[in-house]
């Protein structure tokens, strides 16, 4: 049996997790075996925003991210805690996650007006670089 392989969940190598984040979450990272994301947020309320749209998506999923969380960000960390790897399952969240809290309404034509100010959506073009920068 293939050691990455445990109680029927694949556990991705370094190199198959850097190349699935760049074709499929450009923004996350790993570090010390987990996928990463950092959220850079307006202030407390966007952060418990950010909290609150992962643990709800977390809980559906039946899933446990670790999250460091502080006044103006949350860094989101996932691997499937029962392997000790990250799988298939990780990405799928992640992949939830940065739908849900990077859905910002005016970008895509919708009618609501989204939150001013948020740093999420690019109020400061250096969001980016905020992001790169904390890696």
């Amino acid at each position: 049996m293939d050691w990455r392989v445990h109680e029927n969940e694949y556990i991705h190598t370094g190199e198959e997790i850097g190349q699935r984040l760049r074709n499929e979450l450009p923004h996350w990272y790993i570090k010390n075996g987990w996928i990463q994301r950092k959220y850079n947020t307006s202030g407390w309320n966007g952060t418990l925003l950010v909290i609150n749209t992962v643990a709800r998506l977390a809980e559906t999923a039946l899933h446990d991210p670790d999250l460091t969380a502080s006044y103006s960000f949350v860094i989101v960390m996932l691997k499937t805690h029962s392997v000790k790897g990250v799988t298939d399952k990780d990405f799928e969240l992640a992949r939830k996650i940065e739908e849900a809290v990077m859905w910002h309404p005016v970008e895509q034509g919708a009618i609501s007006e989204g939150t001013p100010g948020d740093l999420r959506f690019g109020a400061s073009s250096t969001q980016d670089n905020l992001l790169s920068a904390t890696k």
